[in-house]
């Protein structure tokens, strides 16, 4: 039986206040093969960065609570290493390829000394010069001339500010890269481009990805299997095709996610949004956390644990799916 790359079983993760405990995460299970890429798509607020950010231990100390669950890495649960053990992994083992490159990239040092700065970090062995060749082999394999490595981020574009934080994330070829909506502030032209060399880099260096993203045309170019996260749960997961697949049964929210794309063979004047709103993860409804919004809530939707049905790699967490299922 083959081994993941990682397995996160039954995650929470919750965000204390003075006056809520705000439920970001809530029993999640996921699996991650080498190689894999996996879209982690859902609304905003819906937990997919707090995923991310729990992976790496990056999330804040004294204001998060993990009251259960674990993270599986290569064999070894993230959650019980100390933060020294997690410094060793972040960068050479786990990248994360951040959201915002304006916030992410130091304003005051030049892009190569970022990109050295991981390099040495991970390798003290390197002198000076191999490091210099390593951060120009990096930068040519994003696409961007050597000789720009001595210009600070504001002299480069959104897209190249990507790349970038893209170099810097492939810098120690990691065995996973978290990408936390790398294209969301570029333009359609760009996304692309980001995109195809993100695939290239991929296969190169045969990396695993999560890319978490609420645009599913991105996902279908880009992925393999797919998590719908909804309130801090997985609703539906499988692989591409799974999701994909029309004609197959679907999560009520999946099948609203998909309503909200333009269909260019449809001829519908308006899009079918979904009604209401994520709910508060601090007061998240019984049951189902859907059913506030779903308009085909029955009264066994709103208390209790929801089935989950499986058939083959594909689930779906619905009481909806008839008797095909597994509770």
């Amino acid at each position: 039986m083959r081994e993941h790359l990682l397995e996160i079983r039954g995650l929470e993760v919750q965000y204390i206040t003075d006056k809520d405990v705000v439920r970001a995460v809530n029993g999640i299970s996921l699996t991650l093969d080498k190689g894999q890429i996996l879209g982690l798509v859902g609304e905003t607020g819906a937990g997919k960065t707090t995923t991310a950010l729990s992976i790496l231990q990056l999330i804040p100390k004294y204001t998060v609570r993990i009251p259960s669950g674990e993270i599986i890495f290569d064999g070894e649960d993230l959650l019980k290493k100390s933060e020294k053990e997690m410094c060793s992994v972040r960068g050479e083992r786990i990248s994360m390829i951040f959201q915002d490159p304006m916030t992410s990239l130091s304003p005051v040092s030049k892009v190569g000394s970022q990109i050295a700065d991981v390099i040495r970090l991970h390798n003290p062995g390197m002198n000076r010069r191999q490091v210099n060749e390593k951060v120009e082999e990096i930068l040519t394999r994003v696409g961007i001339p050597p000789e720009r490595k001595k210009e600070y981020p504001h002299q480069f574009s959104g897209g190249m500010k990507q790349r970038i934080m893209i170099a810097i994330a492939i810098a120690c070829r990691p065995d996973l890269l978290i990408a936390d909506e790398p294209t969301t502030a570029l333009d359609v032209t760009i996304q692309a481009q980001v995109i195809k060399m993100m695939r290239e880099l991929q296969k190169e260096l045969n990396s695993s990805v999560i890319l978490i993203t609420h645009d599913l045309g991105l996902v279908a170019n880009f992925c393999d299997s797919v998590a719908i996260m909804y309130a801090g749960k997985i609703v539906e997961k499988g692989l591409l095709e799974d999701i994909f697949d029309r004609n197959r049964k679907h999560h009520p929210y999946t099948v609203g996610l998909f309503n909200s794309i333009p269909d260019l063979e449809g001829g519908q004047e308006r899009l079918k949004s979904i009604p209401g709103l994520m709910p508060n993860p601090s007061e998240l409804p019984q049951g189902c956390s859907f059913n506030p919004r779903c308009a085909s809530c029955m009264d066994k939707c709103m208390s209790g644990n929801v089935p989950v049905y499986r058939e083959g790699s594909h689930e779906i967490v619905c009481h909806l799916m008839g008797e095909n299922r597994n509770d």
